[in-house]
């Protein structure tokens, strides 16, 4: 019965790894568009788009350090250090590698619980920025809870085959 629950969790986590990696793979690639137009519009023109700066500040920059930290987790890139750990016995590890996963979503869940406060407040008074225009914060605000959800789903489904395996990961 866990085995099938884990396993169920971890094709829901890498479903929702790859649709954040896939989102922000599409803002990396609109940011790269976005730039590009503007330079060159600034280079025939001599006039730029208006807001480039604070689209790529407030929209694609935060989709893209926010979006792909579950993937990173689920794919065991983040960077660790196990210099003292690795010298322990295979149960040990275990344990301290579930101890670091409850730690783990613990804090992401906390990080996301209030950014989801503040994406929720940011949106019933429709934040926005000082610019020549409206610019509208509050879509950007929505990244934070989204992607620390899906880190801690990440780093769950991680604890669970780590179980399953016997091993740390």
């Amino acid at each position: 019965m866990i085995r099938t629950v884990g396993r169920h969790i971890e094709i829901l986590s890498d479903w929702v790894n790859r649709a954040t990696l896939v989102l922000a793979a599409l803002f990396l690639m609109l940011m790269a568009l976005h730039v590009t137009l503007d330079v060159a519009l600034r280079y025939v023109v001599g006039q730029s788009f208006p807001g480039t700066l604070e689209i790529v500040s407030f929209y694609y920059m935060v989709a893209l350090v926010f979006l792909p930290l579950a993937y990173t987790e689920r794919m065991g890139e983040h960077i660790s250090v196990d210099v003292l750990v690795g010298r322990f016995p295979p149960a040990v590890q275990l344990a301290l590698y579930l101890f670091a996963g409850v730690l783990g979503v613990s804090y992401f869940a906390m990080l996301g619980y209030q950014g989801y406060l503040d994406a929720l407040d940011a949106t019933l008074s429709r934040e926005t920025a000082m610019a020549n225009f409206t610019f509208y914060l509050w879509p950007s605000r929505w990244a934070l809870p989204l992607g620390f959800a899906a880190i801690c789903l990440a780093i769950v489904a991680n604890m669970l085959k780590a179980i399953r395996l016997r091993q740390a990961l």
